[in-house]
């Protein structure tokens, strides 16, 4: 059971640290005026459920979408690498 306690504490700390030193990079960068920013094309589309339980799909101009090059979400933004994988938008109507 200590351990397992301990084990614990150092994963939480591990990550604490990890997120620190990640937040830390960022500010660094903003204060060297290197943008950590970036923008990744989002590809939107509308899903209409029909009367017949047929799917109708129609395509909407792309979304610019603001990133944060990262490994967590700072800033109000999420990571580029997640926002990269999750690059097409179903909105159901």
């Amino acid at each position: 059971m200590r351990l397992m306690k301990r084990v614990l504490i150092a994963i939480l700390l591990l990550a604490a640290a990890l997120y620190i030193c990640d937040y830390a990079s960022i500010r660094y960068r903003l204060s060297k005026n290197h943008s950590p920013l970036g923008t990744i094309q989002i590809q939107r589309y509308y899903a209409v459920r029909e009367k017949d339980r047929k799917t109708e799909f129609m395509f909407a101009e792309p979304e610019t979408q603001t990133c944060v090059h990262s490994l967590f979400p700072h800033l109000g933004y999420r990571p580029c690498w997640y926002v990269g994988r999750r690059n097409v938008k179903r909105i159901d109507a």
